[in-house]
């Protein structure tokens, strides 16, 4: 099993009946969030704000939700819906360790790939990869794998307990080669991001490159003394640079926030 970086921590899980789960959204026609919570727990994370809103009081990353009945709810939502494109998931991520016991990202696919709905996944996990059959069994899916930097250490500042950037690189040339539509995702931009380009090179479709919030990882910045790369500047100048170096390489790339 791959790993989920370290160290350990302390969760708290909790089963939960929903009354929904496919959800409009802002980015894509609808999302689907198999679980409340993360426990990959990012530091930068902006789903962070889901506590204020449900009233939950354990540190993010320390929590989850297992939306249970949430496979069942799919089947009966999307029969009262339009086809259009669901992102799985825009708040927690759907391949966190505990969907290897619940398998809800999984059992939710099935039902998406079955009325033939687009789909597109996002995750830093390689744990996509014990699904890369059911996959391949969908004409319209992309898959975006969130790598934020090539240097392990500096991931480890941010992201300490999800999976290493190794893995990450090697789950994006696994689906690739498998012939399914792999992107990566850089959000937020991190120290060492640049150095991506040449592992990647040849196994992707595409780049997003999105500066997102770094307002929770403030301290982290400020910890590290590293706080000149959360400046306006260094997001601008280092976004501007990497989008011209995958355009040489062929590799489309879409900068946000610039």
């Amino acid at each position: 099993m791959p790993s989920e970086g370290s160290p350990s921590q302390a969760v708290s899980y909790r089963e939960t009946h929903v009354r929904g789960i496919l959800t409009s959204s802002k980015v894509y026609d609808y999302t689907i969030n198999p679980y409340i919570g993360c426990t990959h727990g990012c530091h930068y994370c902006y789903a962070r704000f889901i506590k204020r809103f449900l009233g939950i009081k354990e540190e993010w990353g320390r929590f989850v939700h297992v939306k249970v009945n949430a496979p069942e709810l799919l089947l009966r939502d999307i029969k009262g819906k339009k086809r259009a494109k669901v992102w799985i998931s825009g708040v927690c991520d759907p391949y966190q360790p505990i969907e290897r016991r619940y398998m809800l990202t999984r059992s939710c696919l099935e039902v998406l790939i079955r009325y033939n709905w687009p789909i597109v996944i996002q995750t830093k996990s390689p744990l996509i990869l014990q699904d890369i059959e059911l996959l391949k069994s969908s004409s319209d899916i992309d898959v975006y794998l969130t790598i934020t930097t090539a240097d392990d250490k500096i991931r480890m500042l941010f992201e300490p307990y999800a999976p290493p950037i190794k893995e990450r690189i090697e789950a994006l040339k696994r689906l690739h080669g498998e012939g399914i539509r792999a992107h990566m995702m850089i959000a937020p931009l991190l120290i060492g991001a640049e150095a991506l380009i040449g592992e990647v090179r040849g196994y992707i479709h595409s780049v997003l490159i999105d500066r997102m919030n770094y307002h929770y990882a403030d301290w982290v910045y400020r910890r590290y003394r590293i706080e000149w790369a959360r400046q306006e500047a260094y997001f601008s100048e280092k976004g501007d640079e990497l989008k011209r170096l995958f355009d040489r390489e062929g590799i489309p790339c879409t900068l946000i926030g610039s």
